[in-house]
């Protein structure tokens, strides 16, 4: 049974509502009556998805009472004038009522990844909170913060945008004693009229809720480091830097070995030999951000080491699996959740590391503003120096990459995901690596189904239709 999180005269309390019904008590919170756990507070969101109408559903479910806005009560309630201001309030409250250290997580690539190696490393060292998965808007923030229970040591969380101004809220909320940027690149660029440099000052605003005497964990590599850097520094925070050269943590050397890699690296000058079950490049400065980061947090840096030597790719984000095709296995890399110029060039090259025929198939990366087309275009010489030996498109930007490579690489390019994914399908043989990536918007995740499934139906050693 889940430990009790709060009652419904602390949740009246805490978000200046009033309690209806007979008092309860939950342990958790949800948003959605689908995954909703039996014991929760149900949170009946305004909105055009109206959280009221699911009310009978949510008590159905198991909800130990809900937090209203309006209406009959169906049940036990808090009522408050907006429900989501209601849950920033209970998130405040959760945050003063605990002693939890917390660390919060941003940049354009890696961050999800980032806060649940973290959350990983954490969990190995004491009582630890985190979001499930990628809550890290103003809703997600919010909701994660409210479910901290009272005993937690350490918190991290994951702070996202789409806009300049999301950010600083956020981060005023949870008011971190840690805050991590992964690197900046151009994502989102198209809501920015300063372009990749209005992205760096969305977000430096992750420093504007850090709590007196925090730390800034920062990708010196990074082209606007320095700015980050003083933006820190402005708010008082003591930076702490990871790269190639001459940082509080060092990469000095990434090898592949198996799935996973081996990564050299000095930490405050000590040589330290880290194993991890990642393989691709990017997972070297991500390891020393989680190194930095749980060491700020006063956690053991042997569990972060731990942690990282277990720690599995995300689903989406570099997983890798052993499908069964005629003759033998494919070996598909599935990064279909997301894409931009930077994780396309950093995933191009893990591909180089294959051993074998190296397929990558890539699909639109959306919201690139004006530049978009020589974003995809200038992929070619990454695809070249990788020597992939085939590549397969799909969508009206990714066609500007298929003029730009040479005849010898194409494999096919096709206007949507849905008409390229029978052609990768026909394509790869035994022995392949297929690497999938592309944004979210151009469903790079329909080639991976399409691969999954073939590969299902057809017994390794028979031939496909």
């Amino acid at each position: 049974m889940r430990e009790p999180l709060w009652t419904s005269e602390q949740i009246a309390r805490a978000t200046g509502g009033e309690a209806g019904g007979a008092p309860f008590v939950v342990s958790g919170l949800s948003i959605d009556t689908r995954t909703l756990k039996s014991g929760d507070l149900f949170v009946a969101l305004d909105g055009e998805r109206d959280g009221h109408d699911f009310l009978t559903a949510a008590f159905a479910a198991g909800a130990a009472g809900a937090l209203v806005s309006r209406g009959d009560a169906l049940g036990p309630v808090v009522k408050v004038n907006q429900t989501l201001q209601g849950l920033e309030r209970l998130a405040v409250a959760a945050r003063e009522r605990s002693p939890a250290r917390r660390a919060a997580v941003t940049g354009s690539v890696g961050k999800t990844s980032v806060t649940q190696a973290m959350a990983s490393a954490l969990r190995l060292s004491g009582r630890s909170h985190a979001p499930v998965k990628s809550f890290n808007n103003h809703i997600g923030v919010p909701l994660t913060l409210a479910a901290l229970p009272l005993d937690t040591e350490f918190a991290v969380l994951e702070l996202g945008m789409n806009h300049a101004g999301e950010i600083a809220p956020l981060s005023k909320l949870v008011s971190p004693h840690v805050a991590v940027v992964t690197t900046v690149g151009p994502v989102h660029v198209e809501n920015f009229p300063d372009g990749e440099a209005g992205v760096a000052l969305a977000k430096a605003e992750i420093f504007e809720g850090l709590a007196p005497g925090g730390v800034a964990v920062l990708n010196a590599d990074d082209a606007w480091f320095d700015l980050l850097a003083d933006a820190a520094r402005a708010k008082g925070a003591r930076v702490l830097s990871f790269g190639r050269e001459g940082r509080d943590a060092e990469l000095v050397g990434f090898e592949r070995d198996g799935a996973g890699a081996v990564i050299e690296a000095r930490l405050h000058g000590r040589p330290i030999r880290i194993p991890i079950a990642q393989g691709g490049a990017h997972w070297g400065p991500n390891s020393l951000a989680v190194l930095l980061a749980v060491e700020a947090l006063g956690a053991p840096v042997e569990r972060a080491l731990d942690a990282l030597a277990d720690f599995a790719p995300l689903a989406g984000r570099g997983a890798e699996q052993r499908l069964p095709f005629a003759g033998g296995a494919v070996t598909l890399v599935d990064e279909s959740y997301n894409a931009n110029p930077i994780s396309m060039r950093a995933t191009i090259r893990t591909l180089a590391t294959a051993p074998h025929r190296r397929i990558a198939v890539l699909t639109d990366m959306l919201e690139l503003g004006p530049d978009a087309a020589g974003h995809h275009a200038t992929l070619a010489a990454d695809l070249e120096s990788a020597e992939v030996d085939a590549v397969f498109l799909a969508g009206p930007l990714m066609r500007h990459l298929w003029d730009a490579l040479p005849a010898a690489r194409r494999g096919a390019w096709a206007p949507s995901a849905a008409e390229l994914a029978p052609m990768v399908v026909s394509a790869v043989r035994a022995g392949d690596t297929v690497m999938v990536k592309g944004s979210n918007g151009s469903k790079a995740s329909l080639i991976v189904q399409a691969l999954s499934g073939a590969a299902t139906q057809t017994p390794a050693g028979a031939p496909r239709p």
